[in-house]
């Protein structure tokens, strides 16, 4: 892991810390083309060097969530809209256990949607 990387995970304060890394194993272990990199000061994962996803923590409630770059393609009732006009984000509640089953649903929506050339890769 890069290291600016690996001090955005430990920089965080618990629980949100572990879950966060929990969520950044879960999303690397979806898909062998998925690809930890950093964009903006955030984790970023890429599918063939295209962004789909990346890992934050909001600034109000400092609770971690995932946020889904063509999010506007995927109809999930967990994800959230918010002022966003093509994300959207699915919150991740730190101090309760990961709903792995509707992260990983989620996830394999929008890889989906790369893997089917619906969203056009770079590799």
């Amino acid at each position: 892991m890069e290291e600016h990387l690996h001090n955005f995970y430990l920089d965080k304060s618990e629980p949100s810390k572990s879950c966060l890394l929990a969520l950044r194993s879960i999303i690397l272990r979806r898909d062998t083309h998925m690809v930890e990199t950093t964009k903006y000061g955030m984790p970023c994962f890429c599918y063939k060097n295209k962004a789909c996803c990346y890992l934050w923590v909001d600034k109000k409630n400092a609770e971690p969530y995932i946020l889904f770059v063509e999010g506007n393609l995927l109809a999930h009732p967990e994800l959230e809209v918010g002022d966003r006009s093509r994300m959207k984000i699915l919150r991740i509640d730190p101090t309760q256990d990961i709903a792995i089953d509707t992260v990983t649903e989620i996830l394999d929506d929008a890889l989906e949607l790369y893997r089917n050339g619906t969203i056009k890769t770079k590799g």
